[in-house]
């Protein structure tokens, strides 16, 4: 992984957590355990501090970052989806950001809430806990119900599960040049599908 220090400040990582190689941390970035960072993820503490607790992911291509004397912090189990973009904003407990969303300085999103992909979330704009949040810029569709917690949960822990795998199995190879007879399949502990998915099977 590229990690610098800025200033006499380096960025610390839980022996437990698994970030990529490819993923550049710098300055004041804290990763807690069992956290997964994904690969061209960009955590920039050059200005302020950045903070992922415990069992939170951070996926290929998102951004952390913020203005001086702030904190950007994903709390524990927070799920940030590919290509998000977070600066000065606090993620809660349990949360979900979705896939290219963008949420903004001084802004909540309440814990086990879920930021819909692409949203845009103002700055000083709250999400509260255990709701929807969605559009550009973004506002409350609804409550989340019970089931919905239960996928993102269990989505969050496929990740903790892939930092894990990630820390064990991962390693730089030559590809091959031709797919080889009865390739095998990544196998999974409990199958996690997409949310329309578990809905059509009511």
């Amino acid at each position: 992984m590229k990690v610098y220090s800025i200033d006499g400040i380096t960025p610390v990582i839980d022996p437990t957590a698994f970030v990529h190689p490819s993923a550049v941390l710098i300055g004041d970035v804290i990763i807690g355990p069992r956290c997964y960072v994904g690969p061209a993820a960009c955590l920039r503490g050059d200005f302020g501090r950045l903070v992922l607790k415990e069992g939170a992911n951070i996926q290929d291509t998102c951004v952390m970052h913020g203005f001086p004397g702030t904190d950007t912090v994903v709390e524990e189990d927070g799920h940030i989806g590919h290509g998000a973009v977070l600066h000065g904003c606090v993620i809660k407990r349990n949360a979900l950001v979705g896939m290219n969303a963008v949420v903004m300085d001084g802004a909540v999103v309440g814990e086990s809430s879920i930021v819909a992909a692409m949203a845009f979330i103002k700055a000083k704009f709250e999400v509260p806990e255990r709701t929807l949040a969605a559009g550009s810029p973004a506002r409350i569709v609804r409550q989340l119900s019970d089931e919905e917690i239960a996928w993102k949960t269990a989505g969050t822990g496929q990740y903790q599960d892939l930092a894990i795998r990630s820390l064990n199995t991962m390693q730089a190879v030559e590809p091959l040049t031709e797919v080889e007879p009865d390739r095998k399949r990544l196998d999974f502990n409990g199958e996690v599908v997409p949310l329309y998915q578990v809905k059509e099977q009511r």
